[in-house]
């Protein structure tokens, strides 16, 4: 599931991905993603610290999503507890994302997608 996250606002959105992501999942994710880059770019968090694993209807929207936007988004946060989420990380950022980091902490990642 993907759920998105109270401390959204204007470019900057926030996301729980938990449990096994579907193909669905996607029909939250990418039209707020692609409402915020309407108005340039994005900066996103995706908090995956109860995502167990991306079911495998969902890689072609996963792949699709990162084509779409790499460009519009300027961040990307990625929060988890695992060693595999930092190098998820580092792969956000040719693929997903301008600029994505590794937190373990939620706080830590809005602090850094919400900073100038």
């Amino acid at each position: 599931m993907i759920a998105e996250l109270s401390g959204s606002h204007d470019n900057v959105l926030g996301f729980q991905v938990s449990g096994d992501i579907t193909k669905e999942d996607y029909d939250v994710l990418t039209p707020a993603v692609a409402t915020a880059a309407q108005n340039g770019s994005v900066r996103l968090l995706l908090d995956l610290t109860d995502f167990r694993w991306e079911k495998v209807d969902a890689w072609g929207s996963d792949l699709h999503f990162g084509h779409e936007f790499h460009d519009a988004i300027e961040r990307m946060a990625i929060v988890g507890n695992h060693r595999w989420e930092k190098y998820l990380a580092r792969m956000a950022q040719p693929f997903y994302a301008q600029e994505a980091q590794f937190f373990s902490t939620a706080d830590e990642a809005w602090a850094w997608v919400n900073a100038s």
